[in-house]
């Protein structure tokens, strides 16, 4: 008897689906336990901004109704920040989303999408998604090499992936290495430079990508408000581009797929400076305390300009059960091809220190 399932595309059978970090709730009904602390998702441990959680609270009274399906009030509120007209803006159910809408609008069965090895996990799954092909280019210590990324470009290529800074390796390419990149790889291929950890860098590291748009119109800026602003539960992110790209990608969107609750949350974080300047200084606290404790156990780890850094461990696996059975969540990182790292994310200063704890006791057993 023929199953239904044999009925899909074989790209689409072929896809493994992308694995989270654990959550808290599955964890506590596992082990059973409680005080758990979560740093493996790479979220706001300050939780949301408080501005956004009044205009979640003033919002709900019209949960009842359709959103606004082209997003108006949050497009101008990106639009006056940014410097870019309502139409070069896609709205998100997450930057994921917005990474997925680039690659149905551009990908197709036959086409070649480029990512480089160790870069975030969606990019191949969009690219199977659409039945693309996707060509990995080699690392270099860890992150973008672009003269790897340019060796792999072909004529069947239609869209570039990059991080800046990478997830989940934490890794950089400066302003200059970005734009020699952009200026040498052929006008016709789409450059999806996804900037989901922007502002967690320091301002003299941020590239002015935006203006960017200006001179590239093969350029493509993703962002997201699940890091620094704090509604990862939310789902909201964005495109920037050409307004001819943007219109691409808006045609095969959802109508409604950014919901109320969320487009007003975000027109309010955004307007929340204080918070994001807390969540930033927090966070390069927090990186501070977790390395220099990783320098004095003698621990690997992967500079890094996220809220995460990736630490050696060697068999990854069996410290991430052990870490699991103290209370401790962080992630697990073999699906990039670097089964012998975990990724932690930056916590507060005391689920730092419980995560460190844990792992200084464990060291200790296993010496």
């Amino acid at each position: 008897m023929m199953d239904l399932c044999d009925l899909a595309p074989p790209y689409i059978r072929a896809i493994t689906a992308y694995q989270p970090g654990k959550p808290i709730s599955e964890l506590e009904r596992e082990l059973g336990l409680k005080d758990i602390v979560k740093l493996a998702s790479n979220e706001n441990p300050l939780g949301a901004s408080p501005k956004a959680l009044a205009a979640i609270r003033l919002a709900l009274s019209e949960i009842a109704r359709y959103p606004d399906g082209n997003g108006f009030a949050l497009k101008q509120a990106l639009s006056a920040r940014l410097k870019v007209k309502p139409e070069q803006i896609v709205l998100g159910n997450g930057s994921n989303d917005v990474l997925e809408l680039a690659a149905r609008a551009f990908l197709s069965p036959g086409a070649q999408a480029v990512y480089s090895q160790h870069a975030f996990a969606v990019y191949p799954l969009v690219t199977q998604a659409c039945g693309a092909q996707g060509i990995e280019a080699p690392a270099k210590n860890f992150g973008h090499d672009p003269e790897a990324v340019l060796q792999v470009v072909t004529s069947q290529t239609r869209i570039v992936f990059i991080a800046n800074p990478n997830n989940p390796t934490g890794t950089l390419l400066s302003m200059d290495e970005l734009l020699s990149f952009l200026r040498r790889l052929p006008k016709k291929v789409l450059v999806v430079l996804d900037e989901a950890y922007n502002e967690y860098l320091p301002e003299e590291l941020k590239t002015p990508s935006v203006s960017w748009l200006q001179e590239f119109s093969n350029l493509v800026v993703t962002r997201t408000f699940s890091k620094a602003y704090g509604l990862a539960g939310l789902r909201v992110g964005y495109a920037l581009a050409q307004a001819g790209v943007a219109d691409l990608m808006n045609r095969v969107r959802q109508p409604f797929n950014v919901n109320s609750i969320s487009q007003a949350a975000a027109v309010a974080a955004l307007d929340d400076h204080e918070f994001v300047k807390h969540s930033y200084q927090l966070n390069q606290q927090g990186m501070m305390q977790i390395t220099q404790s990783f320098k004095r156990l003698g621990i690997r780890f992967i500079p890094s300009f996220g809220n995460f850094v990736c630490f050696h461990v060697g068999d990854a696996s069996a410290l991430y059960q052990r870490l699991l059975r103290r209370g401790v969540i962080v992630r697990p990182i073999a699906d990039y091809g670097m089964p012998e790292w975990l990724r932690v994310s930056i916590g507060l200063p005391e689920e730092n220190e419980k995560f460190l704890q844990a792992l200084e006791s464990l060291m200790r057993e296993a010496a």
